[in-house]
């Protein structure tokens, strides 16, 4: 008499089962690790804008003595009419305060404050909503100054 052994190959239900709570908890665990890294690297757009406004700012005022709230001023497309204006991937709207030069016994240089305040899903960025950037070089942002400008 001869026997026949059959060999089965595959998985049982507890070895499947126990694979895939190891795979959810690394989902657990790196989606929102890399969410918050996609996120810190938004940052980077607002930051760009705002350096890139500050010069052409400082460009317009050593050709016209006085800063501009107006965006084709300062070499941006018709598509950019008014402040505020959304910047790169949409991220950000960039909007800036001007402050007019003012005569008189003690005047007042003109000034301006180029401001970049998180939109859509970037809202979600809470330590960095909005960032500032003055015409003295001053950079500040909302609400966590120290984490957002480095």
């Amino acid at each position: 008499m001869t026997r026949k052994f059959s060999t089965q190959f595959g998985f049982t239900l507890i070895e499947l089962m126990v694979a895939v709570a190891i795979v959810g908890v690394l989902v657990a665990i790196a989606i929102p690790s890399y969410y918050s890294k996609v996120l810190k690297a938004h940052r980077t757009e607002a930051k760009t804008a705002l350096l890139d406004l500050a010069g052409r700012e400082e460009r317009f005022f050593n050709t016209n003595n006085t800063y501009s709230q107006t965006p084709s001023d300062l070499g941006y497309g018709a598509t950019a009419a008014t402040f505020p204006m959304v910047v790169g991937s949409g991220y950000y709207t960039v909007s800036v305060t001007f402050t007019p030069y003012v005569g008189g016994a003690t005047p007042v240089l003109p000034t301006y404050t180029i401001t970049a305040t998180a939109t859509g899903n970037q809202t979600k960025d809470t330590s960095c909503l909005t960032f500032t950037l003055t015409s003295t070089g001053v950079q500040t942002s909302a609400p966590n100054t120290t984490a957002c400008w480095q």
